[in-house]
């Protein structure tokens, strides 16, 4: 692809002024509306001003990581299930619609437990409404500038968390003895700081502060990428509120999630209906099941909730999401949620974080899954994915930490060596055929191989979930000192290039670092690799790094005779600044040419070219040649070694197909064979293209390009026919790349 860059529309800014403040825990509260395709309700962001944080976390820019330097001393969290009184409350009348949000009503001013008046959010304030000026104020009032964009922003305002009875305790001074800005900023101050085991007390503290009333509005704007907040009078970080209430709304185009429909298809259902002339009668509809998710965008969450977007800004969260009875919502949760059904047609979810993690890793999806279990168990499985009790999750000291404190997996000696977490596997039900013969009995023995190389699992549960085709799967722009520009004294930045729709497609970074790992692994030898491995995430664990601490600290951990030359500078060097192969690879290259299943390939790959050659009428008593069974990996390497030839007759490639059943191959080798067809024009398999394009989305792409180079008119109508059957359901990013090689 010839890729021009725009810098004005490619690079994407950073706005959050990470340097004088930090968000240390988020509080969601959120409704999921399908019909109108809206995501609306409260964040409250709990703050802390710089100049505590910058004693802790000084190093952070600089190497990304903790210099914190405190031990973790607090076992495990066990789940647990914190009610959270909705922050509004619901008018009886429900909408009949199964995929309609609960009816919503006005909030009731006289709330008994201290909510918020909601007036104000009902009438519908537009973001648009000028709240401050942005222009510069120099030391009259503090700006907390948010990463922001797509959103509606209703209002914004303090929460007043001293009238939460309890939170006195938390003000050391005794001086403070009147209602002030600095009485609530010293709650604030000593609420995110509790020690590690108080986690469930300070979950729950939060979520009370999360519904006190407001105690004055703030003044805010947004402009594309930002939120802007000040309140009159706070001349600094110290200064301003350090529990800020936002109400605002998702737009239906905004892309951090994406609306679509699950891999159902479409659902006829027979409803009745009353007829004057002849009673009741029976109506036939149709319709999809509608499922909405966060897809990795390059611009992250900022489309879903204001929030702080650098990886620096290390934070917590937990989020009650309510929606339609007939949806399940999950969300990258610490918890195993279950519903709480708020009445017939609504339910409500609720999941917390106690790691801080960059607000980047959030996730939500929402849809009509099912969860899928094994029919059968063994004993075994049982034993090792059962939750720990109280007793056993004891702490334990297993050594020292050097993140940010909180309850960390990896000082509870029980945890450390549990090979299988719980886990939960969502899908809809027309893959519950396909969960149950394959995905299902391959999670435990993979996340026991994952413990073997790696260690513990840094998290106490997993959920998985079959996502639709449409799924950019092909890799996501994420913040790393590398590729951000300039950083101002704010902490502002912008990513290179992070916009550029056609950058998710680049792969060649993600392919040498999968190499460069390889070729490490190979050079070492497996037992010193994955024994460092593991050393590494043991030290590095809850913590943001640079791939050069990754190197440096794997040489200074192998012995001088198997370092051969190797340096982070040469590594650099030959894997990061050249383009193309690199050297080792190269060699290595050559030398995998030799081993026997290469061989094996290279010998399939003449037998083929023999058969390409025959003549169509053979003699009766020629042979009928004998293939052997190939591997995926060989089918792909067999197929790229096909594509140089020049021509192949229709003949050889029906033969082809029915060999290795192409068409039931996974997506690498039917990628391979699609090319095959458009290269040779294989107008009997073109179905097959058409299924890649529909239900390989992201990689169909490529495919795309293909079609149209041919310049073959039949193959560049498929494009465009496919394209329009899929663009609506297809990624933002890729519907653009596609759209400009098609039009």
């Amino acid at each position: 692809m010839d890729i021009q860059l725009d810098p004005a529309r490619d690079d994407l800014p950073l706005m959050a002024n990470t340097s004088h403040i930090l968000v240390k825990h988020y509080v969601l509260d959120l409704d999921v509306d399908f019909e109108s395709q809206v995501i609306e309700g409260t964040i409250v962001l709990f703050l802390e001003d710089g100049n505590r944080f910058k004693k802790q976390n000084s190093s952070i820019e600089e190497a990304c990581q903790s210099e914190s330097n405190k031990a973790c001393k607090f076992g495990m969290p066990e789940p647990c299930h914190i009610p959270v009184t909705n922050a509004r409350t619901f008018s009886s009348e429900m909408e009949y619609n199964d995929f309609a949000i609960c009816s919503k009503g006005e909030k009731d001013t006289s709330d008994k437990d201290g909510n918020h008046d909601n007036q104000e959010h009902a009438s519908g304030i537009s973001s648009s409404k000028y709240c401050c000026d942005t222009g510069n104020h120099g030391s009259e009032d503090f700006l907390l500038v948010l990463d922001c964009c797509d959103l509606s922003v209703l209002k914004v305002e303090e929460v007043d968390v001293a009238a939460v009875p309890g939170l006195e305790k938390f003000t050391r001074s005794p001086e403070l003895t009147v209602v002030s800005e600095e009485f609530r900023n010293q709650i604030v101050r000593e609420l995110v700081t509790l020690p590690a085991n108080r986690w469930r007390e300070q979950l729950d503290y939060y979520a009370r502060c999360s519904q006190a009333p407001g105690c004055g509005e703030l003044l805010f704007d947004t402009d594309t990428w930002s939120l802007q907040i000040r309140k009159t009078g706070a001349q600094t970080a110290t200064d301003f509120p350090h529990a800020i209430r936002i109400w605002y709304k998702t737009k239906p185009e905004g892309r951090s999630v994406t609306w679509t429909s699950d891999q159902s298809g479409r659902i006829l259902s027979v409803i009745p209906a009353l007829s004057s002339q002849a009673g009741m009668r029976s109506s036939l509809f149709s319709f999809y099941r509608p499922c909405v998710y966060t897809v990795g965008s390059p611009i992250n969450n900022r489309a879903l909730f204001p929030c702080q977007e650098p990886p620096v800004a290390m934070s917590t969260w937990q989020a009650t999401v309510r929606a339609a009875a007939s949806f399940v919502v999950l969300m990258s949760g610490e918890n195993s949620a279950k519903p709480t059904q708020l009445w017939e047609e609504c339910s409500s979810w609720y999941y917390y974080v106690t790691m801080p993690m960059p607000a980047s890793t959030f996730t939500i999806a929402v849809g009509c899954w099912t969860e899928m279990k094994m029919e059968t168990w063994s004993s075994n499985d049982l034993a090792t994915e059962r939750p720990f009790s109280p007793s056993e999750a004891n702490f334990r000291h297993v050594g020292v930490c050097s993140h940010m404190e909180y309850p960390c997996r990896f000082q509870n000696a029980s945890a450390t060596t549990q090979e299988i977490i719980p886990h939960r596997v969502f899908a809809p039900v027309c893959l519950t055929g396909a969960c149950q013969e394959t995905l299902l009995r391959l999670i435990p023995p993979c996340l026991s191989a994952a413990h073997s190389v790696l260690g513990a699992h840094p998290f106490s549960r997993l959920d998985v979930l079959i996502v639709p085709a449409n799924f950019p799967s092909l890799g996501m722009a994420r913040p790393s000192k590398d590729k951000t520009g300039h950083t101002s004294d704010s902490g502002a930045s912008v990513i290179k290039h992070g916009l550029n729709p056609e950058k998710i497609f680049m792969q060649v970074h993600y392919l040498k670092g999968y190499f460069l790992l390889r070729f490490l692994a190979k050079r070492l030898g497996d037992e010193t690799y994955f024994s460092f491995l593991r050393k590494f995430v043991h030290t590095f664990h809850g913590q943001l790094i640079l791939s050069q601490d990754f190197l440096q600290m794997l040489l200074e951990n192998i012995p001088e005779e198997k370092r051969l030359e190797l340096s982070v500078e040469n590594i650099y060097q030959d894997w990061l600044e050249s383009s193309g192969i690199p050297k080792p690879l190269q060699r290595e290259r050559r030398a995998g040419a030799e081993c026997g299943l290469a061989r094996q390939v290279r010998a399939e790959v003449t037998k083929w070219i023999g058969v390409n050659r025959r003549p169509r009428k053979r003699k009766r008593r020629e042979k009928e040649e004998v293939f052997e069974k190939l591997l995926p990996d060989q089918l792909v390497l067999l197929l790229e070694h096909l594509l140089e030839q020049k021509t192949l007759s229709p003949r050889t490639l029906q033969s082809l197909q029915r060999t290795y059943h192409l068409q039931d191959q996974d997506a690498e080798v039917r990628h391979r064979w699609c090319e095959l067809i458009v290269k040779h024009k294989f107008t009997k398999a073109y179905k097959s293209v058409e299924r890649f394009l529909q239900e390989d989305q992201a990689m169909g792409v490529y495919l795309y390009g293909e079609l149209m180079v041919s310049e073959d008119a039949r193959q560049q109508q498929l494009a465009r026919r496919c394209f329009e059957r899929t663009k609506e359901q297809m990624d933002r990013s890729s519907a653009q790349v596609v759209a400009e090689m098609l039009f």
